[in-house]
């Protein structure tokens, strides 16, 4: 028997004009920077703009944002709360920062009914920041969630780019459209993540570089504005 919520999730996403996932081979990539700067960025634009935690392993939206005593509201779903001009849905409105114990149907069904109830409207684009790797997490919320496409988040590490390769073979080979690879906390540019990018056919975004302030600007938009790594995403949310 078929789940009625999965065409609850399709009407959910009817007025939602494109979605953007950012994803990773492995954690500690800065993944969750990266999709924070980019709604943020996107929304300076002037665009309309949501950020959906689902990252149940380790949400940090959260923490970037500085987001706290913030909960949506109940009307014929769940409508998510403004946080600073963006649209905001985590796990973290109901879990309060406890672990998220989650393994497989489980996980799946976390999914579904987060998508399910989720009420997001008019948006110009919705940016998810997803679970690490190529687990249930990711297929579901492939299959899930209509025309989604992904950017990818590696370091220079070698051994971090080969999780990301996985990534990014599974993506091209179930379809999904790969807007790019974003290669953060550069410290000594080189060349060998953007050969293996370009070798896969895919565009190389951008190099950004090591940026000690962003720790300091944890909790403070404002602050993460003024970093250099908060500008060098600017000019790749400017290209989407």
């Amino acid at each position: 028997m078929s789940d009625p919520r999965i065409a609850i999730i399709e009407k959910r996403f009817q007025k939602v004009r494109r979605v953007i996932a950012v994803s990773s081979g492995k954690g500690g990539v800065g993944k969750s920077m990266i999709a924070t700067a980019l709604a943020l960025s996107l929304k300076d634009r002037g665009h309309s703009v949501g950020l959906l935690d689902l990252d149940f392993t380790s949400p940090a939206t959260h923490v970037i944002l500085g987001v706290e005593g913030l909960y949506p509201e109940e009307e014929y779903g769940i409508v998510p709360p403004m946080a600073h001009g963006l649209r905001y849905m985590s796990i973290t409105h109901y879990s309060v920062d406890e672990p998220t114990p989650l393994r497989g149907e489980d996980v799946s069904n976390a999914i579904i009914e987060l998508l399910a109830i989720t009420r997001w409207g008019e948006l110009d684009c919705l940016v998810v920041d997803m679970p690490p790797g190529i687990g249930d997490a990711t297929l579901d919320t492939i299959r899930l969630i209509p025309s989604i496409e992904f950017i990818v988040a590696t370091t220079p590490s070698r051994v971090a780019f080969q999780s990301v390769r996985r990534l990014l073979v599974l993506l091209k080979d179930l379809r999904v459209p790969i807007i790019g690879v974003c290669e953060n906390m550069v410290m000594n540019p080189g060349g060998y993540v953007r050969e293996e990018v370009e070798r896969l056919g895919l565009e190389y975004l951008a190099s950004v570089a090591y940026d000690e302030e962003v720790e300091e600007a944890l909790g403070d938009p404002e602050a993460l504005r003024k970093t250099r790594f908060y500008k060098e995403l600017d000019e790749v949310s400017r290209r989407l």
